[in-house]
């Protein structure tokens, strides 16, 4: 199964009752694990947590904790990117050279870098002086 098709398989699972915008990630670990999440939301919170979130989240608990390469999908007439926190989490878990595609569920993709994406993200180098 392709990181594409996970994701595609995935985004079916999400909890978007007030959205109803229904998002999919898939990534692949450096150690070769393919790990999925989905957006859900809640009515505390109902922009709720994010896909990419959830799928770092999988690879962590899994027990890897770097980022190959990571495909997020949703149904929407151009790609969509990231939210910007989950920019942030992405950066903490990949190399700047990462491939980040993004994709429609009419077939549209776009692929980026880690870099492209967050251009300037804060990493652990910053704080060498605290």
């Amino acid at each position: 199964m392709t990181l594409l098709e996970a994701a595609t398989a995935v985004r079916e699972n999400a909890y978007a009752p007030y959205s109803r915008f229904k998002v999919g990630a898939a990534l692949r670990s450096t150690g070769g694990g393919v790990h999925v999440g989905c957006n859900v939301e809640n009515v505390a919170y109902p922009e709720g947590t994010c896909a990419e979130a959830g799928a770092i989240a999988a690879m962590v608990a899994a027990g890897d904790t770097r980022i190959a390469e990571i495909v997020v999908i949703a149904d929407s007439p151009t790609p969509v990117t990231p939210c910007g926190g989950c920019r942030q989490k992405i950066a903490e878990f990949a190399d700047a050279a990462v491939k980040v595609t993004m994709c429609t569920v009419d077939g549209l993709a776009q692929t980026v870098t880690v870099a492209d994406l967050l251009p300037g993200a804060f990493d652990a180098a910053q704080m060498d002086r605290a």
